[in-house]
This record gives structure tokens, sequence and C-alpha cells, in this order.
């Protein structure tokens, strides 16, 4: 079966089947800063990976749904969340975003790095997403700029949309909403060769108003 064949669940699978883990452990830098001096609520985690993301929030006293398509990637995280001791505060969800949203309204609706190859409704997903956030609650978006350093000539046709073009597409209702945060900032990273690279990141945070 080809790449170009396989469902979403199926090329994830085997995106973390390489390797025992693929991403660091540590929660998204982005979400530790717009999140920390949060009132602990529900909070839902869109792509949620291993759980890095997911169990920092558990740790912090948040009641978290965290969501991802690939079952080898909510395995591996609720294994995570176990050693944490932070089991009892995770729910973990499979979803094929853009087909399926968990249920409910949440305090904080976290989408870090959204991306993925495939057809991904992206705006579509993060408009569902907006419409989770429960009154007075936050919506953190954080997405690439850029591949980085290293080449990608066969994904020359991706857009990747500037906070300003991610606002827009929320198409947030007047006077429902603010705007707390709308940057771009770099960030090192290492790439595929081992040697750290400078990427350009998009930080989006907005809050629905109380009722």
């Amino acid at each position: 079966m080809t790449t170009e064949n396989l469902s979403a669940e199926e090329m994830w699978n085997a995106r973390y089947a390489e390797s025992g883990q693929i991403w660091s452990g540590r929660p998204n830098v982005v979400l530790v800063q717009e999140a920390a001096e949060l009132e602990p609520g529900r909070a839902l985690d869109l792509g949620s990976g291993e759980g890095g993301d997911a169990i920092w929030l558990a740790q912090r006293g948040w009641q978290v749904t965290a969501v991802d398509v690939s079952s080898v990637a909510l395995g591996r995280a609720a294994e995570h969340a176990a050693a944490a001791g932070v089991a009892d505060r995770i729910d973990w969800q499979q979803h094929e975003l853009g087909k399926s949203f968990p249920d409910g309204s949440y305090d904080l609706v976290s989408a870090q790095f959204l991306h993925s190859t495939g057809n991904l409704p992206r705006e579509e997903i993060l408009r569902t997403a907006a419409a989770a956030v429960a009154p007075g609650g936050i919506l953190l978006i954080e997405g690439h700029l850029d591949f980085g350093a290293w080449h990608h000539a066969d994904h020359a046709d991706v857009h990747f949309p500037t906070p300003a073009e991610v606002i827009a597409d929320l198409e947030l209702a007047d006077g429902e909403w603010e705007v707390l945060v709308s940057t771009e900032h770099e960030r090192e990273q290492d790439g595929p060769d081992g040697k750290p690279t400078t990427r350009t990141d998009a930080t989006v945070k907005v809050r629905r108003l109380p009722s």
C-alpha cells in the first residue's frame, strides 16, 4: 500500500511506529508561556501526540480531553500519563479532526502545530475549536510559518498562514471575542540531521468574552 492510500490513522501510526518516542515529552513552549497563569478548568488538547501538553496541563490541575488520530500515540500517551500520576485527569479520545470532534465546551482549547500531510481541513477544524470555547475561555493556536532550513521542495505548494490569516479564517463573531496575542517569533529546532536550525512560528491567542 502506498502512502497516498493510507488513512490518516494508518499514516500517523506508521510515523509513531518508527521510534519508541517521537517527541521530547516536554510541553510546547508557547503553551507553557500562555497557559501557566490561567485558572485550571476544562482543557481540550487537539493533536495531543504522545501527551506532553496534556500531562503538563493535568499536573497543573486541569481536567483534560486529549485528542489524536493515532491509536499508537494515544496508547503511548496514556502510559506516560499513568507514569506521571495523572491518568485520572485525562480523557484520551481518538478523532480524525475534520470528520469528528469531541463534545462539550472548554475553558482552554489548545491547537499546537496542528499540521499534517494530506488533506487536513485546518481552517474548518479551528473554527470548530473556537465554537468549543466556553464564555471567558481561551483558544490558543500555535503553527509553523516555514519548513526550516532543510529542503522541502516536494511540499512547495504548502501555505503556512500568518497570525492575521489565522484570525481571519476563524471568522470570529464581532463583539464576542478579544485578541490577546497575534505574533510571529523565531524558535530553535533540531533538523533531520541533528543540527539546530531556526524556524519561524505563529502564535494566536483569543478569548471568548463572558456572556
